[in-house]
């Protein structure tokens, strides 16, 4: 009789080497396995993935995947597992070490470097964003709590923001980090406030002063340590995560220093549950150019006796919901794309959706809302009911 076949995954890891064992026992304790016929597990394509991940960790990990060198059908739940099991605290490669050091000791978000992050990341094309993000173009976590679709999650998470700003009709808001515009027009359409926003993309400013004019907005491409002027209330929404460990002090300073005295400020930011972690190595090499995900206590630290914390909400199993549906829209729209962006940009965009989709519903990376005053608000600060 002849031999039943043999899965191509276990012919690849045909070989007795330490680390072809110690990538299949570390897989194990995830309820992962190779060559498994469940949707995460992980199917090889070829030869040389162990010896990557573990001189590598994600970021060989990632360039495989983009490499087409290995498959998972549902690769959120893939890194939903591997992260519960807290896998990538076993890989720790030397180059990770030196790539931690360089962190610590270098300003990788100075004003130069600073607009790296707009041109590699947000200047893609207005075309290919307006296809998975909602009709306002809102590129940071939704708000689940009451919400069918990702219109009504966004539109929930712009309108919780204003209610927790106490926005009246004539005040003023500052939008630092305004991306498309999508709290700055909503706050002007439901609140009746003039807005002044800043982003580093000239492709949102552009998109965003069309789509808004008639409004009073104001669209500026600044670095964010350039702004003056004064505002009754302050909102900075998925921009924190671009300063850097090493400005969050001068970011802080920025919004006291614009902040009316009896005003608030509203910070929504992704953040970590370390404050000496390294930044991904993969998400700043493909996605964000040196990105810096924020502690608490780094939060914490560079807020100190600049602001009264007057609330802190964590929604970030809703960011888990939020990417799962820019991937249902990525994938309905990507033949529009396909052609001029080609396939390694595919899987390179489909591992980014999916591996943070997997991070969130871990619980390994948060999404929080801070609410800020000068002086602590007097009789204390009233918490939106969500």
């Amino acid at each position: 009789m002849p031999e039943a076949p043999i899965s191509p995954s276990i012919n690849y890891l045909r070989n007795d080497s330490s680390l072809h064992r110690l990538m299949l026992e570390l897989l194990e304790k995830a309820d992962i396995r190779i060559g498994g016929d469940r949707p995460w597990d992980l199917q090889l394509n070829g030869p040389g993935l162990p010896e990557r991940v573990f001189a590598q960790g994600n970021l060989g990990l990632g360039e495989a995947y983009m490499e087409g060198l290995w498959d998972a059908p549902q690769l959120d739940e893939f890194f939903h597992r591997l992260l519960a099991a807290h896998l990538d605290q076993h890989v720790q490669p030397l180059r990770l070490i030196f790539h931690g050091l360089r962190t610590r000791l270098v300003n990788l978000q100075s004003f130069r470097r600073a607009w790296q992050v707009g041109e590699a990341h947000y200047d893609l094309g207005n075309d290919f964003y307006a296809a998975m993000l909602d009709p306002r173009m809102t590129y940071t976590c939704g708000y689940w709590n009451k919400a069918a679709t990702l219109a009504e999650a966004q539109e929930a998470k712009l309108d919780m923001i204003c209610r927790k700003l106490k926005l009246e009709p004539g005040m003023r808001l500052l939008d630092i980090g305004c991306g498309w515009g999508s709290l700055m027009g909503f706050a002007a359409e439901h609140y009746g406030v003039e807005c002044i926003g800043v982003t580093i993309s000239k492709e949102q400013a552009a998109w965003a002063k069309q789509r808004y004019a008639g409004l009073p907005l104001e669209f500026r491409l600044q670095d964010y340590r350039e702004v003056e002027g004064q505002f009754d209330r302050i909102a900075s929404v998925g921009m924190f995560e671009h300063v850097g460990r090493k400005n969050h002090r001068t970011f802080m300073e920025v919004a006291h220093r614009c902040l009316a005295d009896d005003g608030l400020f509203l910070l929504h930011t992704i953040g970590k549950n370390m404050r000496h972690s390294t930044p991904d190595p993969w998400i700043d090499r493909y996605i964000f150019p040196n990105g810096d995900l924020p502690s608490a206590g780094q939060i914490g630290d560079a807020a100190d006796n600049l602001f009264v914390v007057e609330d802190l909400h964590n929604f970030g199993a809703d960011y888990d919901r939020t990417l799962m549906a820019w991937y249902e829209n990525f994938e309905l729209s990507w033949p529009r794309f396909s052609d001029e962006l080609g396939e390694r940009f595919y899987r390179m965009w489909r591992y980014y959706l999916l591996s943070c989709a997997g991070a969130f519903r871990a619980r390994d990376i948060q999404l929080w809302q801070w609410v800020m005053s000068k002086e602590g608000v007097p009789g204390g600060y009233s918490r939106v009911v969500m």
